[in-house]
Formats: C-alpha cells, structure tokens, sequence
C-alpha cells in the first residue's frame, strides 16, 4: 500500500513504455495513478497539442494535465496517443491492473430500500437521471490534478467494487467508499471544486452533493444529514460542505464518497495521499 501511495504522489510513470517511439526516446509524459481497474489516472506534461483515449479527444488544461477513468472491470489496454507541438508524436497502452473484489453482506435493512415499490423505482431513476446529467459537462477545472484528501475522518466501512447482498438478496456492486463516523461529523471537499448538484433528501443516498473537479472528475457524498454548500459555489480543498448523516438507504451514520470520470465509476480511495481517513 505504501508503494502504492509513493507512486501515486511522485508519478513516475516511465514504467509504461511508449509504443512506435525508439527506446532511447524517453516519455515526455508522467501519469500518476495506480493503474487498477477503476482508478483514476491523471496525465502530466508539456508542450502538448493533443491528447487522445482509444480515439477519443481529451481535454488539456493550460499547465498539461489531463484525466481518464479505468473501468470497474477493463481488461483492454486503455490507447493514448500524444500530439506535441513540436509535431511528435507518443503512444502507450497502459493495461489495468486486475483487482479482486470483495463480497459484503447487509441485513436488517427495511425492505421498502431493497425492494422498493413502482412509485419509489420511478423517484430513484429520476434522482439517478439527475446526477447522470452533472456528471456529463467537460469544465476547465484543475482540482482533479493534485492528489485528493480524504473527506471525514473515521473508519472505512464499506469498499469500492464489493458486491453488495442485502437482506440476503444479491445487488449492485458498490462503486464507493464509505466511512462510518458518528453523525454530524464535518465533511470537506477533498480537492478544489464546483457544486453542481446539492439536493437534500434523495431516496436511496439521502442528503447528496456533487463536486466538479474539473476534466469529467466529479466526486459525490451521501446520506449527509445537513448539506452545508449550493449549487454554483466554488469550493477550495478543506473546506467543510456538509455532515455525516444517515438518510437514505443506511444502516447507520457514514459517508458514501463516490467518484466518476464523467459516467465511469471510480475508487476515490485510488486518488488519495493517504491509504486511509485519518481516526476520530
């Protein structure tokens, strides 16, 4: 884990060799990340003109950076090929790193959150259709740059990638960490940010923010018992948006952090300085 974490924060990324490049060219480009299955990877470098993912165009900031998502299960080699304006040209496959997901049982849930009623799945998908829309803009911001804090400090109760069996009844993987606290304990954002979506009671996540980290970066925070931000507002890493809460589908008070790259699903936990929240 602490290999990990070195790696994450120095970025050295020369391990992936570029492919169509003489091997005594050396990469022009840092990417920093763990490279598992659904980890965030953040691109460094200068002078670029270009950036594409498997053919896809990314967006460049103005200091070289740029972000893209591995997939909860990608096997395929994520393709980025690297224009620069001198007119090179660089290629790497970066392969993700098989992870093994674990298998996490809940019970003693009301069955109105496992197997709701027509009514309530039709108030879920809309909430859900709401926060598929924020995640969909390309904002300009660099937050997403820079490793991210942890939000609350507590105990992580719940990880990424689990398959999730509640009442005895197999879901969903969970595609978030979560971090038992007592409730109202203070939540912060863990980079700069946007609030793009601040809504207090949803069905299933309770009181839920939305940060726009910039690049498609978005990370998102359930079950607060009070949201402290609004949509619009502009948030710099450390300060306090809301409190632990336990609306929603919950068992007891925790934070259910998420984090996307634009519709992918991420493991915050992949994108953090520290391998864990800091104890209370």
């Amino acid at each position: 884990m602490i290999a990990r974490r070195s790696f994450l924060v120095t970025g050295a990324a020369f391990a992936i060799a570029p492919l169509g490049v003489r091997a005594s060219v050396p990469p022009r480009y840092t990417l920093l990340g763990s490279k598992e299955q659904g980890s965030l990877v953040i691109g460094k470098a200068d002078g670029l003109s270009s950036v594409k993912l498997d053919g896809k165009l990314l967006s460049v900031s103005s200091r070289g950076a740029f972000a893209f998502g591995l997939e909860y299960k990608q096997t395929d080699p994520a393709r980025l090929v690297l224009k620069f304006a001198d007119g090179e040209t660089q290629r790497a496959d970066i392969a993700p790193v098989v992870r093994t997901y674990d298998i996490q049982r809940i019970d003693g849930l009301p069955e109105k959150y496992v197997s709701p009623p027509e009514e309530i799945v039709k108030r879920i998908q809309r909430e859900n259709a709401m926060v598929a829309a924020v995640r969909k803009a390309d904002s300009d911001g660099i937050g997403f740059a820079e490793p991210f804090l942890w939000p609350a400090k507590g105990i992580m109760s719940g990880v990424f990638g689990s398959q999730r069996i509640l009442n005895g009844d197999p879901k969903s993987p969970h595609f978030a960490v979560d971090i038992a606290a007592p409730e109202g304990t203070p939540i912060i954002a863990p980079a700069d940010g946007v609030v793009v979506l601040a809504e207090p009671d949803f069905y299933l996540t309770g009181g839920t923010t939305v940060l726009d980290h910039g690049h498609g970066v978005f990370t998102s925070y359930s079950h607060q018992n009070e949201l402290q931000v609004k949509v619009g507002d502009r948030i710099a890493q450390g300060l306090q948006i809301g409190l632990v809460g336990k609306k929603g589908r919950a068992t007891g008070p925790h934070l259910h952090w998420g984090m996307n790259w634009f519709q992918v699903r991420l493991d915050p936990s992949r994108s953090t300085a520290a391998p864990a929240p800091e104890r209370l």
